[in-house]
């Protein structure tokens, strides 16, 4: 027989918190061990209950859920899926701890629901083995760019040639916030130019672009269609769309344009590395991080059987090692490292 997962369910709203235990409870694998109206009472019931999961709202009255996670975690290191609107606050609670993300469905669109459900129930499976971790407190990052000046390694400027035949590709899914942010933050300004796919809803990437914008000393935003890659700056693909790397004249850019999910996603890795491996003609290297699943793996393989080189993000320092297990199992990898010594990796390739 097989053992059920057991998800508590936290949120103020009694409309989406019966939707949320609906949806579980249909699941032969999972079962719903009970829901919280608010945090403190998630608190008193969670010692009782033994979740395996939790799925909660940011937003909620009291105690809110970031301050929750924060007191939480280091006594119950239990995975914590956010259920939440378009708010910037999903990113502090996912630096206090939270493991991934589900975006609330427009009530008035049955497709948008039917989409919600789908992904909730995959996330729950998938997180329910992740590794839990407190990688930053919130609020304590730098508001501008000046403040984040010390926080890149020491290293000698890249030569202007390596900064202009390069082009590095990054992908990352669960975990993958801060896993990202973790590497971005290390690396200095003079970098070759960088493109990124993270499995991110529609108007969150904008959002978590922003953010890292304020804190890397790389320019870091959303890409836009047609936008040119080039040094010092980091292109985060759209939600909802595919982002391709395609050669216009003497220059790279970035094609994003609405699409069918591609391994399970839209943005989807595979679509960013495979482009990068089969357009781009100069020096590549390919980046592959924490994530459920395997997009990115056969794309970073092409990547890397076209000359790149490929950098996986090792078991130990993955929330989920799911994308840079697969794509290590397949020989797509060149060099496994852990999150925060991929900036090392990565500069000391290009030094050579």
């Amino acid at each position: 027989m097989i053992k059920k997962l057991r998800v508590l369910v936290v949120d103020d709203s009694s409309l989406f918190r019966q939707m949320i235990i609906n949806c579980l409870s249909e699941q032969k694998d999972m079962e719903v061990v009970g829901y919280a109206i608010n945090a403190y009472d998630a608190q008193r019931k969670i010692p009782q209950l033994h979740p395996d999961v939790l799925t909660m709202d940011v937003e909620m009255p009291g105690l809110s859920g970031i301050d929750f996670l924060k007191q939480l975690l280091p006594t119950h290191p239990i995975p914590v899926i956010l259920v939440s609107s378009l708010n910037l606050s999903v990113f502090d609670a996912l630096s206090a701890g939270a493991v991934d993300f589900v975006r609330k469905p427009d009530m008035s669109s049955q497709n948008t629901k039917e989409m919600f459900f789908s992904t909730l129930v995959t996330k729950v499976r998938g997180t329910s083995k992740a590794k839990v971790r407190i990688t930053r407190q919130p609020g304590a990052a730098p508001t501008a760019k000046s403040q984040a000046v010390s926080r890149p390694m020491p290293f000698p400027p890249l030569p202007r040639t390596v900064l202009d035949s390069t082009i590095i590709a990054l992908g990352a899914s669960t975990g993958g916030t801060e896993a990202t942010l973790a590497v971005l933050e290390k690396l200095p300004a003079n970098m070759p130019g960088i493109v990124i796919t993270q499995h991110m809803p529609e108007g969150f990437t904008n959002m978590y672009a922003e953010r890292l914008n304020r804190i890397c000393s790389l320019e870091v935003r959303e890409a836009k269609n047609g936008d040119v890659i080039k040094p010092g700056l980091a292109l985060i693909a759209p939600g909802a769309k595919q982002m391709e790397v395609v050669r216009s004249g003497y220059n790279y850019i970035v094609q994003c344009r609405p699409g069918a999910k591609v391994s399970g996603h839209c943005p989807s890795v595979d679509v960013l590395f495979s482009s990068v491996a089969k357009n781009v003609a100069i020096n590549k290297v390919g980046i592959i991080m924490t994530g459920m699943g395997s997009d990115g793996a056969k794309g970073l393989l092409q990547m890397r059987q076209n000359g790149a080189f490929t950098i996986g993000q090792d078991k130990e320092s993955c929330v989920v090692y799911g994308m840079p297990m697969v794509a290590y199992n397949m020989g797509a990898v060149c060099v496994q490292a852990s999150c925060d010594k991929i900036p090392s990796v990565l500069l000391n390739h290009l030094k050579k």
